[in-house]
């Protein structure tokens, strides 16, 4: 065995109880790639492209593919909790790092910000007469007391909250077929496969307006890398990494792909609206008596969920920030039960302050935190894709062993990638109510700027490259 493979093959403990089993590994995966921008933002996004937004999600899956094969290729040569930033900084520099790590963590707050609101409102359709602030409060009580108590906890909570959204999805796809193949229920006479082509065929605003909707599907897919966080916790990594990655496919294949094919052919795309959620749409036209209430309550669940994968996630990327000296200390701690409770103490004042602004700000605010979310989420992707890159070099240099779960193609896909990421940021340059994203994260780039700035001159070292190990020639 060489040096090289005596230094990557200990995974670093980093003082995390490793309490994620491959159940619960399996459907964080599964629970990342299907969120509120599925359950709600495709209803917006039918209404701008048509059928068609089906080959959009299709392709954009791909895209999510090679980004979580690069990263998995990163995990199994290292897999460290807050992964992504560790991998910016050991190969691109301790800027990158720095910048990623914090990046991150504005990507859950205001995406938990949006969220809460949004479960709040979910609530609001039940007990009306419950003040929205108060339910937001209670969520956010309930997820951050979870994720105190242990990781184990986070993961089972993670785990049902997956269940719901999977069964529902499934549901749908089911009896939306047997209206197709039976003709039972009130949608029997217009239901028909023909519906994907019929109205102004395929692409009835065309294919310029069906790309401009990428920027909106890309949203729909934040948080699949979530998996990547779990790596410094999960029981195996080596085993229930590459399980959970490369089952991607088929869950994109049949919760986006197949879902919304099935919804479009039984009810025309013409029907759908903004604000409308495709799944209460459906129920409502095959005329399934509580399916408006069946739905609510699944969007409450992914809502949750997302909250939930919030807290987790941001106190362990501050703490991967304080152990390189980019945040204060006290985030490096640990609690008893070996959580990053002053992390995720800290990240949940930031969210509360949605509740806040859910009384001082109009509604269209919120629209906005999603398009902040979907800019740091490509900055995220970017990160890992060049990581990638650098990473394949040093191998095919033999300065870096060889991943056991090595990407296809090598670098290929991750140029491909890149590219199609940087084309989605043009778009989104282009919309005018989407930019207001890249104004928001010039800002953040700035105040970032000032802060590496400060603390390069506090401690000169930290802009230092962490140094590469001495490894033998490989191969």
């Amino acid at each position: 065995m060489t040096s090289a493979q005596v230094d990557t093959d200990k995974a670093p403990e980093e003082g995390y109880e490793r309490g994620l089993n491959s159940r619960q590994v399996q459907m964080i995966a599964i629970g990342g790639a299907i969120g509120v921008g599925l359950f709600l933002g495709a209803g917006a996004n039918i209404a701008k492209a048509g059928p068609s937004i089906i080959l959009m999600y299709a392709l954009a899956g791909v895209i999510i593919f090679f980004i979580m094969r690069a990263l998995g290729e990163l995990l199994l040569y290292r897999p460290v909790s807050g992964s992504f930033a560790e991998y910016s900084r050991e190969f691109l520099g301790p800027f990158f790092g720095y910048f990623t790590g914090w990046t991150y963590w504005l990507m859950w707050v205001v995406t938990g910000m949006a969220e809460l609101t949004a479960a709040a409102i979910y609530i609001h359709y039940w007990f009306p007469g419950i003040p929205q602030w108060v339910s937001a409060l209670v969520f956010l009580v309930l997820l951050f007391v979870a994720n105190l108590i242990s990781v184990k906890l986070f993961g089972e909570i993670e785990f049902w909250f997956s269940m719901v959204k999977v069964t529902a999805i499934i549901g749908m796809i089911v009896i939306g077929i047997g209206v197709l193949t039976l003709g039972f229920s009130q949608a029997g006479d217009t239901a028909a496969v023909s519906n994907l082509w019929e109205f102004d065929g395929f692409f009835p605003k065309g294919i310029g307006s069906s790309l401009m909707t990428l920027q909106g599907v890309m949203f729909a897919y934040l948080a699949v890398e979530l998996v990547g966080v779990t790596a410094g916790e999960s029981e195996n990594p080596e085993k229930t990494l590459p399980k959970a990655i490369n089952t991607l496919p088929w869950r994109i294949a049949l919760f986006y792909v197949g879902a919304l094919t099935v919804i479009l052919a039984v009810v025309k795309w013409t029907e759908f609206a903004e604000g409308v959620s495709p799944f209460v749409k459906a129920f409502s036209v095959i005329g399934i008596p509580a399916g408006a209430g069946i739905v609510n309550f699944v969007v409450l669940t992914a809502a949750l969920s997302s909250c939930n994968s919030g807290m987790y996630s941001t106190g362990r990327m501050l703490r991967t920030l304080a152990d390189n000296g980019e945040a204060p200390r006290v985030f490096n701690k640990l609690s008893s039960t070996k959580t990053p409770a002053i992390g995720i103490a800290v990240s949940v004042v930031f969210m509360a302050i949605g509740v806040v602004l859910n009384y001082l700000v109009p509604e269209k605010a919120f629209g906005y935190v999603t398009s902040v979310a979907t800019a740091a989420g490509i900055w995220t992707w970017l990160m890992i894709l060049v990581s990638h890159v650098m990473y394949r070099r040093k191998v095919v240099a033999g300065r870096l062993p060889a991943s056991s779960f090595p990407a296809p193609g090598g670098s290929v896909c991750s140029y491909i990638a890149i590219a199609f990421l940087l084309f989605v940021t043009c778009l989104i340059a282009y919309d005018a109510d989407a930019r207001v994203c890249l104004y928001v994260m010039a800002g953040w780039a700035a105040a970032l700027g000032i802060g590496w700035a400060v603390l390069k001159s506090r401690n000169p070292q930290i802009t230092e490259r962490p140094g590469e190990p001495e490894l033998e020639k490989i191969g």
